[in-house]
């Protein structure tokens, strides 16, 4: 089977948390959502610590403490109004599929989210995971229509995986 999501392991508690295959499975969700398949398509996902994400965060938000998730998008996607949905990229071949951009999350971060929000952790972890495909392929949640838009498609796509809604 053709892999979505190429999960590069950075801290172990990552492994025997199960975050490959959860990662495929919530990707495969956010893109099944917007009616995308999954072939053709491919995402990098980094499991980290809060130490790696505070360095990146600092490096590319300018935000020098750990974050839960941050995302690079591989091409500006956005939609060109509040509200609207971004253009769907067009999906590539086994051989070349369509590279969406990277993911980084940060395992001490989300583990304390989802016991301070009394979540299953892996039903937050794979919230997190929709959320960040979600803004490689262009959503984002800065103007009030966006954040709307994001919510609504990001409980449906966690619908799928019998996961209830987040918000």
């Amino acid at each position: 089977m053709e892999t979505l999501v190429d999960t590069v392991i950075e801290d172990p508690r990552w492994d025997a948390f199960g975050l490959p295959a959860l990662a495929e499975t919530a990707a495969h969700a956010a893109l099944a959502e917007l009616g995308l398949p999954a072939r053709g398509f491919a995402i990098c996902l980094m499991g980290c610590d809060d130490a790696r994400i505070a360095d990146l965060n600092a490096d590319f938000r300018g935000k020098p403490q750990p974050t839960n998730v941050l995302s690079w998008p591989s091409d500006e996607r956005g939609a060109d109004r509040p509200g609207d949905a971004p253009g769907l990229p067009e999906p590539g071949d086994a051989d070349d599929p369509e590279e969406l951009g990277d993911i980084a999350i940060a395992y001490e971060t989300c583990m304390a989210e989802a016991a301070a929000q009394a979540k299953p952790p892996r039903d937050h972890v794979a919230h997190l995971i929709v959320h960040g495909v979600l803004h490689l392929l262009g959503y984002d949640h800065v103007e009030d229509a966006d954040a709307a838009l994001m919510e609504r498609i990001e409980i449906s796509a966690l619908a799928r995986l019998g996961i209830a809604d987040p918000y």
